[in-house]
């Protein structure tokens, strides 16, 4: 059974850069067929599905975090990481790794995708 796992700071200060890794166990991140997506839920708001790499190593983002967004494969063979920069208090949120075997949006995700427990991020100086 696949297990996510996020990693990251807890806080960090407007207009520098989040990073974050997703250590993924019982899958391959670069075999079989399947997408590894970040997906973030600010409080109140709905889920809002950020990018994706596949296990081919193609990446997907979303048009209009395309500019400030990157994703990776991590240093370690099963791991994907995410990058977000020049951060301002509207990019705090819950942020989530996910697999899903399609790109499909979040909800379709939260439905048939296996999903990390989520890391809380703030943005504050």
């Amino acid at each position: 059974q696949v297990q996510l796992q996020e990693s990251g700071p807890g806080l960090v200060k407007p207009s520098q850069t989040l990073s974050l890794t997703c250590t993924v166990s019982g899958d391959s991140i670069t075999s079989g067929y399947a997408h590894w997506n970040w997906i973030r839920q600010p409080p109140g708001k709905g889920l809002e599905w950020m990018g994706a790499i596949d296990n081919s190593g193609s990446i997907y983002y979303r048009p209009s975090l395309t500019s400030r967004t990157s994703i990776s494969r991590g240093t370690s063979k099963n791991q994907f990481t995410l990058q977000l920069s020049s951060v301002t208090p509207e990019d705090a949120a819950i942020y989530y790794c996910a697999r899903s075997r399609q790109l499909k949006p979040p909800g379709w995700i939260r439905e048939y995708g296996s999903w990390g427990q989520g890391t809380q991020v703030t943005v504050s100086s």
